[in-house]
């Protein structure tokens, strides 16, 4: 079993949990910066681990909040920063409404490679309580999510999310940095949700990107003809496939066949 020792605490690395802890405080200090956060923010850490990215943050910000779900780390963090809110628990369980109290979060944290997508969409969910988020991922998932169209790292991810929100890729962290070392290299990415939605029914826009990506090398007609009335689509060449379309031609194209037909041909 691998260990971790830090200022005399060892504590055992669970691999279930996805644990990886950042050793370099150039990269914490790089990553806070570059999050912009300010005195007077909310602040929310995902995973403090023991407390590399903690420890800028708390220069900035002394009091906010981290989510720790390793029970023998939080008691680390609530020893060597008694002024936080710590919560010991699972973020994907977190009442992040509560936890906004009014405000807008600033999100930050190196979160496990293993629910990369599912902290991505809880985040995307709850947006409307959030005013940034500044985490470091898996760099396959950090090109995946910042792609443009075109590119064979475009998909499903990048359309959901930049649909929604302005994502910027940061800059790549080396596998070096890190304790254990994991086997792929790393990326921050600063996620900022945008003030209004392209669609109403988001869940209905979310279930067409995914039928349109069905597969990729078929056209816009042959994955969507089965799920919608292509006929009242009037400015879209359904010969496109759907890695060339961007995220605002998606939400136009959606709009275009859930319309009502009085108001599609108005």
């Amino acid at each position: 079993m691998t260990r971790v020792e830090y200022k005399q605490t060892e504590i055992a690395v669970k691999k279930n949990l996805g644990q990886n802890f950042l050793t370099d405080r150039n990269i914490t200090r790089k990553i806070v910066r570059m999050s912009g956060i300010g005195p007077r923010d909310r602040i929310l850490e995902i995973g403090p681990g023991f407390g590399a990215l903690t420890r800028e943050i708390a220069e900035i910000c002394p009091e906010f909040t981290v989510i720790e779900k390793d029970a023998a780390l939080a008691s680390f963090i609530r020893e060597e920063f008694p002024v936080l809110h710590v919560i010991e628990g699972d973020f994907l369980e977190a009442d992040l409404t509560s936890l906004a109290q009014g405000e807008k979060l600033h999100v930050l944290g190196n979160i496990p490679y293993y629910i990369t997508t599912p902290i991505l969409f809880r985040l995307l969910d709850n947006r409307h309580h959030i005013a940034s988020e500044t985490l470091m991922m898996q760099h396959e998932v950090a090109e995946r999510l910042t792609a443009e169209p075109g590119t064979k790292e475009y998909g499903i991810l990048a359309v959901q999310l930049q649909s929604f929100c302005r994502v910027e890729y940061l800059f790549k962290v080396g596998k070096k940095v890190f304790r254990p070392k994991p086997e792929v290299d790393s990326a921050v990415v600063r996620i900022a949700p945008r003030e209004t939605s392209p669609v109403i029914d988001e869940e209905g826009f979310r279930k067409f990107i995914r039928t349109a990506f069905q597969q990729r090398r078929k056209t816009l007609s042959n994955n969507l003809k089965k799920t919608f009335d292509l006929s009242l689509v009037t400015s879209f060449d359904l010969q496109r496939r759907a890695e060339s379309l961007t995220p605002e031609e998606f939400s136009q194209l959606y709009l275009e066949l859930t319309l009502p037909p009085s108001n599609n041909h108005a």
